[in-house]
């Protein structure tokens, strides 16, 4: 995307504003990853409660290395949003051994966690062996951290018989408990994927919403300050269920809108904000952006810079799968008033920007993977939601097309999965969280002919607690089920996706919960779906 189509001249004197307010210090970054040592001291304070409140975490899993993440917090809810710490670099050691008591380590090192990226560690350990189990922990003085387990993913290229993973995304903590992830974390995983919505920027009651735990008082302040975007992930962190998924095996993430605002698009405000600005806008993203990235196990690349943050990547698991996760917010065009606007059809508009658009189609026509996955935040396949006036179909306000998705972006969607058709991709996948629904869908080459060719398959996951309970079907789906013959499954209960692959197929299970508002829900299987190697399409197991 172009400077111009972004706002031009604005943009650029803007962005040069914020990576003088926002930006942290190399030194900061580096002490933060272990990419430097020093021989300055620095002594651990003496903690009066638990600075591993917030617990451990693994991620961005490469055949020799993986990011170790977790953040001192004694007090992850002070409203200062420093998590009780003091404002000087504190030394934390970490190790990393073969197995879980720690008789074999195999790595060990130390970081500087510093105040300016809220004491969190992002310690990028290298030198371990290709698809191996690994156990790592922390110190800070005399204080230790949970366990944490972690994969390493296989060599490049090299045969692998089996993948299983989850995949989830959108869990607002006031809508409901996060027992999807208890059940999570008690499947043998060898990797997790979060799609977005990680936190959600509003205002949360003083009981806590469905949760019916008290908060203090400054949560009802919708976050848009570093420090009440560090407050809001030091109460979704705290969560058990959470910590529990974090610490069994290694997650790859990407954001979606709630990170920073509800519906935002590229350099573009929520239109309902009260009287938005651009320059008040990139300020909040760039806030959003730093404790986002101080809350998730991301390796350095991602240290964001002012409000721009790199976070589309790729990820191999040997010869079978490939995964390029995707950033379709912060290089999109505007999201239109109208989903039915014919300004979807504009090739110009664009949902991933021309870089990331060309890094996808480069990456997917070398790779050499049986599977090729686009992890990605919002729904690709065509949802037509029907018209209002159709006497044979349910209704309950929803008509047309959506605004906030794929089909508001129609050109580019054709234009992406037309170059992976032509490429001869093998087997394209597609992992889509945001809408809070179970969804099983075909991408089609022409939507207006149900024969047309299938150019790849849509997994999208219902989200972990985001709308409350749920249920299992709607007039939305119901009519969706009727208007669109791509559609295979629709369902909006709460819970996750695992998938299980081989060479040969791959095999989706729905977990679903009946509810979320209460805790200790039990989990299972709604539906499973089938892919075969060389046969697009999804179908019923």
């Amino acid at each position: 995307m172009t400077t111009q189509r972004n706002g031009g001249v604005g943009v650029r004197f803007g962005r040069r504003r914020l990576f003088q307010l926002g930006g942290v210090s190399t030194a900061a970054v580096l002490l933060g990853t272990g990419a430097i040592t020093t021989d300055r001291s620095y002594a651990a304070p003496t903690f009066g409660t638990d600075p591993f409140s917030l617990g451990v975490a693994s991620g961005d899993p490469l055949p020799d290395s993986v990011v170790l993440w977790t953040r001192l917090a004694p007090d992850p809810l002070a409203e200062d949003g420093h998590g009780g710490m003091p404002s000087r670099p504190v030394r934390v050691h970490w190790e990393v051994a073969d197995d879980e008591n720690f008789r074999h380590v195999v790595r060990r090192g130390s970081v500087a966690a510093t105040p300016e990226l809220a004491h969190s560690v992002h310690a990028e350990v290298h030198g371990l062996r290709p698809g191996r189990e690994y156990f790592y922990r922390f110190r800070a003085g005399r204080e230790h951290s949970p366990v944490g387990r972690t994969k390493t993913a296989p060599a490049f290229g090299a045969p692998l018989s089996s993948l299983t993973f989850a995949f989830a995304s959108c869990q607002a903590w006031h809508d409901g408990f996060y027992t999807g992830y208890r059940h999570m974390a008690a499947e043998d995983l060898d990797l997790i994927v979060h799609l977005g919505d990680y936190i959600y920027e509003y205002g949360i009651p003083a009981d806590g919403g469905n949760r019916g735990i008290a908060v203090p008082d400054y949560f009802a302040e919708e976050a848009v300050s570093l420090k009440r975007y560090r407050t809001q992930y030091g109460l979704y962190k705290s969560d058990p269920d959470l910590q529990a998924a974090h610490a069994v095996a290694p997650w790859i993430v990407t954001l979606d809108d709630h990170e920073v605002e509800n519906g935002w698009a590229g350099d573009v405000p929520e239109k309902d904000t009260p009287t938005p600005t651009q320059p008040e806008f990139l300020e909040r993203r760039a806030s959003a952006f730093r404790a986002y990235y101080e809350h998730l196990p991301l390796r350095s690349t991602a240290l964001p810079t002012g409000p721009d943050m790199r976070l589309y990547r790729r990820f191999t698991y040997g010869d079978l799968a490939e995964f390029s996760l995707l950033d379709t917010r912060q290089y999109r065009d505007p999201i239109l008033d109208d989903g039915d606007d014919p300004a979807r059809l504009d090739p110009e508009r664009t949902l991933t920007g021309d870089e990331q658009e060309r890094w996808l189609l480069d990456g997917m026509a070398a790779s050499r993977a049986r599977w090729n996955v686009l992890a990605q935040q919002v729904r690709v396949a065509q949802f037509d939601h029907g018209s209002e006036t159709d006497p044979d179909l349910p209704h309950d306000g929803w008509e047309g097309l959506g605004r906030d998705c794929w089909d508001a972006y129609a050109a580019s969607r054709d234009r992406i999965f037309g170059g992976i058709a032509e490429r001869g991709v093998s087997n394209p996948v597609v992992l889509t969280g945001d809408w809070h629904r179970n969804l099983v869908a075909d991408i089609k080459a022409d939507y207006a002919d149900p024969d047309s060719a299938t150019l790849a398959s849509e997994l999208v996951g219902t989200s972990i607690s985001s709308g409350g309970d749920g249920q299992d079907i709607d007039n939305l789906g119901r009519a969706g089920l009727i208007v669109n013959p791509h559609v295979k499954f629709y369902n909006i209960q709460r819970g996750y996706v695992t998938c299980r692959l081989d060479a040969e197929q791959w095999i989706s299970d729905f977990k679903v919960l009946p509810q979320v508002t209460t805790p200790d829900a039990p989990v299972s299987t709604r539906a499973t779906y089938v892919m075969e190697n060389g046969r697009p399409g999804a179908e019923p197991a």
